[in-house]
C-alpha cells in the first residue's frame, strides 16, 4: 500500500520514515545499530562486560545479520543493575524515570533523556494515527498513570498528534462511563479487557455501549485475540486496533496496527531492530535467529535511545515477523500468542490463556470472562486445569451446560489437553482495572 493510497483512504499524512523503501530502511538501521552498539559498549558497564565475555566488539557488526553474534539482554540483567546501572547518561541528563511494578521480583527501572521523550511521543503519535486517531479528536486515556509507562506514554503521544487528552487513568469504571457520556471522546486507549469491563458496566446501567461517541479503540499491554477484537467492535460499534510496547524497550508505541488493514502491528523499524529466536534456547549466534514467518520469542534492539540503550532484549512475547502491508518497509508482528513465562505445561502439553479465549469466544453462549485454575489434588502427581467462565446474560443454565461440554471438547481437540469447565453466573469473576490476571496457580509449592 503506497503513501498516496493511505492518504487517500485515511486522510493521514505519514512520517517520511513510514514511506521509505526497505533498502533505505535497512541502511538506516545498519548505521544506527553500529552507533548504538558502540555507544552502549562505551557507556554501560554491563554491556562492556557481556560483549567482552562473548568475545565480540561493536566493530564486528558489519551487516545486520551480525547482530546475532551479540549477547542477549534479559529482565534479570536490568534487575541486577537496579536502580540506575543500565543508564548511559549522567543523572542530570535523565528527564524522566519509569519502573515496573516489581510484583514478581525487583523492579526494572528505565530512564529517558529529553530526546528520548520526544522520540517516544512521536512514535506513539504515529501509532495512534495509524490506528485511525486524528488531530483534533478527543482521546479518553484509560491507561494507568504513574511509574507504569502506559498512561504518560499514551498521553504524550496523543498530545503530540494534536488531540485533546482526557487523562482519566485506570479504574473508577463508573466515572469512566460518566465522562465518556459527557465529554463524548472520539477514541479510547486502554487494555482490551478493561474496555470489556467498561462495556459490561454500561450494559448493567442500561446504556447501550454501541451508542457512545467512541469510534476508535487503541488497545495494548496484554495479549488479545481476533475473537476479542470482534467482541469489542460489535459490542461498542468502533474500530479496535493493537498498540505494542514494553517498558524496557520504550513503552507503548514500539509498534502499531493500521486501521485500514487491521492485520497486525507494524514495528517502527527506524527506531527498533526486531528478531525472532527460539523461545527456550539460551544459545546466541546468527544460527539461533529464526526467519520471518517462523514462530518464536520476540527480541528487540533499540536504535536511537540515549538514556537506556537496549541490546537484543528478550521480551518473552511469542509471535512471528511478517512482511509489511500498510507500511511496506516496516515488518509486522503476528498476534502475540502468549508469553513464554505465562505458558502452562499441563501433562506435557503447552497451553496459553489466549488459546482458551480464542476457542471460548467462538461459542455464543459463553462470555469473554474466564479464569484458569491449576490444581494438583493431594496424593496425585498430575495437574488439573479448571476453566471458570461466565455464561452470557441471555443464556439459561441448561444452555450453558451444553456450551461447557462443547468448550471442553474443543480444548481437547485444538490444544490437546483435558480440562474441567465450570460455567459460572454473569458478573462472578474478577473484572479488569488494567491488566487482567488470567492464571491462578493453586498447586502446592515445591
Amino acid at each position: 500500500m503506497t503513501q498516496e493510497t493511505v492518504a487517500a483512504t485515511t486522510g493521514a499524512v505519514l512520517d517520511r520514515e513510514e514511506t521509505i523503501s526497505r533498502d533505505e530502511l535497512e541502511a538506516l538501521q545498519l548505521s544506527r545499530l553500529q552507533h548504538t552498539l558502540a555507544y552502549a559498549y562505551d557507556r554501560v558497564p554491563l554491556y562492556k562486560r557481556k560483549f567482552d565475555e562473548a568475545g565480540v566488539h561493536p566493530t564486528d557488526l558489519r551487516e545486520l545479520s551480525d547482530l546475532g553474534k551479540f549477547p542477549f539482554t534479559t529482565k534479570e540483567d536490568l534487575r541486577l543493575e537496579y536502580p540506575f546501572g543500565m543508564f548511559a547518561v549522567p543523572q542530570h541528563e535523565v528527564a524522566r524515570i519509569h519502573a515496573s511494578s516489581g510484583t514478581t521480583g525487583r523492579a526494572t527501572v528505565v530512564g529517558y533523556t529529553k530526546k528520548d521523550l520526544a522520540d517516544w511521543a512521536k512514535l506513539v503519535a504515529r501509532s495512534l494515527r495509524a490506528s485511525g486517531v486524528r488531530p483534533g479528536m478527543k482521546v479518553h486515556n484509560a491507561y494507568g498513570y504513574g511509574l507504569f509507562t502506559g498512561g504518560l506514554g499514551a498521553h504524550a503521544g496523543a498530545e503530540a498528534l494534536g488531540c485533546t487528552v482526557i487523562p482519566i487513568s485506570g479504574g473508577q469504571t463508573e466515572r469512566q462511563i460518566t465522562l465518556i457520556q459527557d465529554f463524548k471522546p472520539d477514541a479510547i486507549l486502554s487494555t482490551p479487557t478493561y474496555l470489556l469491563t467498561i462495556a459490561d458496566a454500561m450494559i448493567k446501567q442500561g446504556i447501550d455501549p454501541a451508542s457512545t461517541s467512541l469510534k476508535y479503540a487503541v488497545l495494548g499491554a496484554e495479549p488479545w485475540t481476533e475473537e476479542m477484537r470482534h467482541e469489542l467492535e460489535v459490542t461498542m460499534n468502533l474500530k479496535a486496533c493493537d498498540i505494542y510496547g514494553l517498558s524496557e524497550v520504550m513503552g507503548p508505541g514500539v509498534a502499531g496496527e493500521c486501521v485500514e488493514t487491521q492485520d497486525g502491528s507494524h514495528i517502527w523499524e527506524d527506531h527498533f531492530r526486531p528478531e525472532i529466536v527460539d523461545a527456550f534456547s539460551p544459545a546466541i549466534g546468527v544460527d539461533s535467529v529464526l526467519g520471518d514467518g517462523e514462530h518464536g520469542e520476540l527480541v528487540f534492539t533499540s536504535l536511537t535511545k540515549e538514556a537506556l540503550p537496549i541490546i537484543r532484549y528478550r521480551t518473552k512475547d511469542l509471535t512471528r515477523l511478517l512482511p509489511g502491508t500498510a507500511r511496506p518497509a516496516h515488518r509486522r508482528m503476528g498476534r502475540i500468542t502468549g508469553r513464554s513465562d505465562d505458558m502452562i505445561i499441563l501433562r506435557g502439553v503447552n497451553l496459553f490463556p489466549s488459546q482458551i479465549e480464542e476457542i471460548a469466544l467462538r461459542i455464543p453462549e459463553l462470555s469473554p470472562h474466564f479464569q484458569l485454575e491449576l490444581t494438583r489434588p493431594e496424593g496425585q502427581r498430575m495437574d488439573r486445569l479448571t476453566v471458570k467462565i461466565e455464561r452470557r446474560e441471555s443464556v439459561s443454565v441448561e444452555q450453558s451446560a451444553t456450551a461447557a461440554k462443547v468448550l471442553q471438547q474443543q480444548i481437547k481437540i485444538h490444544v490437546g489437553s483435558s480440562c474441567t469447565v465450570d460455567v459460572v453466573e454473569p458478573g462472578t469473576l474478577e473484572r479488569s482495572n488494567g491488566k487482567l490476571r488470567r492464571i491462578y496457580d493453586m498447586r502446592p509449592k515445591a
